[in-house]
């Protein structure tokens, strides 16, 4: 698992050990492992260190020293090393003196000969956007930037800019990974072991050995049953291919069963003839959680099978249309205790709060979770999964409170046309095994992102870009590699 810390939850794990041990000790651990991501970063790009020229962009504070101290070990290796000064009365004594006397230059601009620039401009305390200096200094920067613990500019909670910010190629991070390593444009991140003892936060990522340990595996004893029957509520005459595309995906998800209900049975049937399918969702027969939304329609049909649904003491995910009808009746969910998975788009989470995410993405999940009593997963390049009892809270340590995922795709393969409806048919297939709705959602979450870059990458007989068949029939094939 990939937990995310606050600032103050790094700071205050910090203090104990600045307490303890000698001075400077903390920032050398910090340094030298700053410098050996960088050397590497250097021998991937240009072959090694020695002959190459690196430039640090120092500010006041920690941050400039870890970067004077990581440069002062790189020119110790043969690197040419050159320091951009913003604030030259604040910059950090010690690491400036170790500099020069290795042989660093203090320089007014980056040379153009730079083969990287290390963005030591400010850390985890600082806010906003870069001030003009320090925007200058990077506009015509075209070498590579492995920023100092966050990209100076990017918020260290969100993730957002609001102005002028560093572009890194490299992120490296000390202690324990920030919200903004996951939220925010951070280029790879490497994370620094100096020490820090750190709980578990209530803010986290899955990894693949947390899917790998949750996905449903069929025991000796299973049956088509106990693995989980799911039955699906989607399709219309006008979008018959949700039908396809969501039951699809249940099959794909598990070895239970899948029913399905709704008016795209024959299409439904053609592409997958294990389903058992019904004209009502009454005549469905035993299902264990249901996925209503995609492609459904907002008539008086749609309305009444997702009320059907959320009148049941089932879990349910509810998807694409049924969003728009639950915005329009968010009573529908009053008295509901079974686990609910409700999966907006931004423009969908807008209809249902009333206002979009905004900046904080985190905290706008967070918030109408607890105030519709439902897991919400908001979609987008990051994925924030949040159930109600999360709100208010901020990645700190401890406590017993509820996890919020976070989810990177990474790429945006997975932005296209019905692919949400193959999320929701995992999603579904997952609650009707017995997951939990946050893990459920998160699990599903993690296994259609990787469906979607292995879908990207799989040239197969047609090498167009991916879609959503194309993510769903890879669907297996990101399970099997968990």
């Amino acid at each position: 698992m990939r937990y995310y810390y606050s600032a103050d939850a790094i700071r205050a794990a910090e203090a104990p050990l600045l307490a303890s041990l000698p001075d400077g000790v903390l920032m050398s651990r910090a340094a030298y492992g700053l410098a050996t991501a960088i050397a590497t970063e250097l021998k991937l790009r240009t072959g090694g260190v020695a002959g190459r020229r690196i430039c640090a962009v120092v500010g006041s504070g920690d941050n400039g020293g870890d970067a004077l101290w990581a440069a002062t070990f790189l020119r110790r290796r043969g690197a040419a090393a050159d320091a951009v000064l913003l604030n030259p009365d604040k910059t950090h004594a010690k690491g400036l003196a170790a500099f020069r006397r290795a042989g660093g230059r203090v320089v007014a601009g980056i040379a153009a000969a730079t083969d990287l620039v290390i963005d030591g401009v400010v850390g985890i305390s600082g806010r906003g956007p870069l001030r003009p200096n320090a925007a200058a200094v990077f506009e015509a920067n075209t070498a590579p930037v492995v920023a100092v613990d966050i990209p100076s500019g990017l918020d260290v909670q969100t993730g957002a800019a609001d102005g002028p910010h560093v572009r890194a190629a490299l992120t490296v991070t000390f202690g324990g990974l920030k919200p903004v390593h996951a939220l925010g444009e951070c280029g790879r991140v490497e994370l620094i072991d100096i020490g820090l003892d750190l709980a578990p936060s209530d803010l986290a990522g899955f990894e693949v050995a947390d899917v790998r340990a949750r996905w449903p595996i069929p025991g000796p004893h299973d049956d088509k049953y106990t693995q989980g029957v799911t039955g699906v509520l989607s399709g219309s005459a006008t979008y018959p291919g949700a039908a396809v595309l969501s039951t699809g995906a249940a099959v794909a998800a598990t070895s239970g069963m899948v029913r399905y209900t709704g008016s795209a049975g024959p299409q439904v049937l053609s592409h997958w003839p294990e389903v058992i399918a019904a004209p009502s969702p009454q005549e469905a027969g035993r299902v264990q959680a249901w996925v209503v939304g995609p492609g459904l329609g907002t008539d008086d049909t749609a309305k009444a099978a997702l009320r059907f649904a959320l009148e049941s003491d089932l879990p349910v995910i509810v998807d694409a249309d049924a969003l728009t009808l639950l915005a329009a009746d968010p009573g529908l969910l009053s008295g509901r205790s079974a686990p609910t998975v409700l999966t907006p788009h931004a423009g969908e989470y807008q209809r249902l709060a009333g206002d979009p995410p905004g900046a904080d993405r985190v905290a706008a999940t967070r918030g109408l979770a607890d105030r519709l009593g439902a897991t919400v997963l908001l979609k987008g390049n990051v994925t924030v999964i949040a159930s109600p009892g999360s709100a208010g809270r901020s990645g700190a340590t401890g406590g017993s409170g509820t996890t919020t995922y976070l989810n990177p795709a990474g790429q945006s393969w997975a932005a296209t046309a019905g692919s949400g409806d193959v999320l929701s048919g995992i999603i579904g297939a997952l609650l009707a095994a017995g997951l939990p709705a946050g893990e459920a959602a998160a699990a599903a979450a993690f296994v259609h992102a990787r469906a979607a870059n292995l879908s990207a990458a799989d040239p197969g007989p047609n090498p167009a870009p991916t879609s959503a068949s194309r993510i769903l029939a890879h669907v297996r094939a990101a399970i099997a590699a968990l």
